[in-house]
């Protein structure tokens, strides 16, 4: 061939030139992600001993990775390896107590694929998949002294605000699968407000968008930087980013730390079932041929012996025991769904006695009977739907994981105490020498709860005194209930202020919707007999 190189030294300069042309070619990486690092305060003699690498996960000999969950969700980080003091005393603590690492991977187990998922699905961090850890252990029913609920730790007035239904049959707060996409889309909406920076947000998710933006304007102000490390935030804030840093990096790096990573399988552990309608959640656990117990930790939302009439008509259940449910549940007629049980009104009840009775609600009655404004007659017969079996059955219920918090057996001596008019958490535990918080915790309650008149505290006191007098009267149930009847030219205001007792309580005690009394009309009147 005419252009054939026969030449054999012309094919070795060649060769040679093109293999120093390659050398001297600059290759492109992809840069390792930067975080601006505070150098100002007690934050410089942080910044100046942090460093940042790209992150490093280590295969763990400890599961075949091939099949499991981790090794997906450590190819989903995105965040970069920082290392400075903070996340080392957090990652120190941690590999000091390698038990709590274990049981919260076991907590995690029924939920984290789906929320893995959910992760990739919207191309967020697969850090964030780790972040119930730090906010509940993954537990199901966790609740803190600041009303947050949940897996992902919802307050109360955020729930509202992403969807969250709250109700006597139903706190979506503990909802597995809404309150996962009520938090991502929260985080997602953070890091958009402070331009992708994913540790802002995260602080953003624990102090509040608008605290983090105020300590950013702060730093502006006083010409330093705005990056998470440079900021003033409060103390748990503070430790909140750096805690999920060191979960993510020691179980990414499990046998550099002497961790064991439980086997969980890179596949689905439940199966979101339409239910259509209101169920006994015994007589779902039942069809499912699961424990009631089990029903509960894959559905911790129900506060009650059943789901919501008012939906979300959904059950979580395991994958293995979906299909023969849904078969059964197809074929259950209605009348089994719910127990009913047929009810003769007494002289002088009200639907919320009855209500409270039968540990359903009035507007449950209301729906199931012909009734209007409230009004029943002695004789009358109601249907009233309740629970199927004993309520005991139904153990991990709102009324019975409390009941089982207060009768828990605590150290010191316990006192019984009826909550006064006037009484608050803080004068109550002052009195008896125990904290805010604690006296709260015993009571399954958090701090800023409202107390009722009448209600019964427990309080574990370590230094136990003589009861005052007031506290005496309290022990001997100084709180009587009577029955008033209304008066011409009675009002709710003059009745109130006769028996010293608040118009809230007055309404909620014999559950008035209406403005107006009528004469003849029997109330229920706790009264505290010292005050009137």
């Amino acid at each position: 061939m005419r252009y054939l190189i026969t030449n054999k030294t012309i094919s070795f300069l060649l060769f040679a030139s093109f293999t120093i042309l390659i050398s001297c070619t600059p290759i492109q990486l992809k840069p390792t992600p930067t975080a601006e690092l505070n150098p100002s305060t007690e934050a410089q003699s942080l910044a100046s001993s942090s460093t940042i690498k790209a992150v490093q996960k280590t295969p763990s000999s400890n599961v075949n990775l091939s099949k499991n969950l981790w090794s997906r969700l450590f190819s989903l980080y995105q965040f970069p390896t920082i290392e400075n003091d903070r996340i080392q005393a957090e990652i120190d603590w941690y590999s000091k107590h390698p038990d709590y690492l274990i049981r919260v991977q076991q907590n995690a187990k029924p939920y984290l694929f789906h929320i893995v998922n959910e992760i990739e699905k919207r191309g967020l961090p697969g850090e964030l998949a780790l972040l119930p850890i730090v906010e509940s252990a993954y537990k199901p029913f966790a609740y803190s002294h600041g009303r947050a609920a949940g897996l992902w730790q919802f307050i109360p007035s955020t729930g509202v605000a992403y969807g969250l239904k709250q109700t006597w049959w139903y706190d979506g707060r503990r909802d597995v699968y809404a309150s996962t996409n009520a938090a991502l889309t929260y985080l997602t909406k953070l890091s958009k407000r402070f331009d992708d920076d994913w540790f802002l947000a995260l602080a953003g998710y624990n102090a509040g968008g608008g605290s983090v933006s105020s300590a950013m304007r702060k730093n502006r102000r006083l010409g330093r930087p705005t990056d998470f490390w440079a900021l003033s935030l409060r103390k748990e804030t503070r430790h909140y980013v750096p805690k999920l840093i060191a979960i993510a990096s020691i179980l990414a790096n499990a046998d550099k730390y002497n961790v064991t990573l439980i086997d969980i399988p890179n596949e689905p552990f439940f199966e979101k079932v339409n239910i259509t309608k209101q169920l006994d959640l015994a007589r779902a656990a039942e069809l499912a041929e699961i424990s009631i117990e089990d029903l509960y930790i894959l559905n911790p939302s129900f506060n009650q012996w059943a789901t919501s009439p008012e939906g979300p008509h959904y059950l979580l259940l395991p994958v293995s025991k979906s299909a023969d449910f849904k078969t059964k549940l197809a074929v259950l007629p209605d009348s089994q769904r719910l127990k009913w049980v047929r009810h003769k009104v007494k002289n002088g009840e009200t639907l919320g006695q009855i209500a409270r009775r039968y540990r359903t609600t009035v507007t449950q009655i209301k729906q199931a009977n012909p009734i209007k404004n409230n009004l029943i007659r002695a004789g009358k017969h109601l249907l009233i739907p309740t629970a199927n079996y004993n309520n005991r059955l139904y153990a991990s219920s709102a009324d019975m994981r409390k009941s089982d918090i207060i009768n828990t057996s605590r150290q010191g001596q316990k006192v019984e105490y009826y909550v006064q008019s006037g009484d608050s958490f803080w004068s109550i535990a002052k009195q008896y020498g125990v904290g805010v918080r604690s006296l709260a915790k015993w009571n399954a309650m958090a701090p800023r709860d409202t107390l009722r008149i009448g209600q019964k505290l427990v309080i574990w006191s370590q230094h136990p005194t003589h009861p005052s007098p007031r506290t005496q009267l309290a022990s001997k149930r100084k709180n009587q209930t009577i029955r008033y009847t209304v008066k011409s030219g009675d009002s709710l205001y003059l009745i109130s202020r006769k028996f010293n007792v608040s118009i809230i309580d007055l309404k909620r005690w014999n559950t008035l919707n209406k403005k107006y009394l009528k004469p003849g009309q029997k109330l229920k009147i706790i009264v505290d007999v010292t005050r009137t």
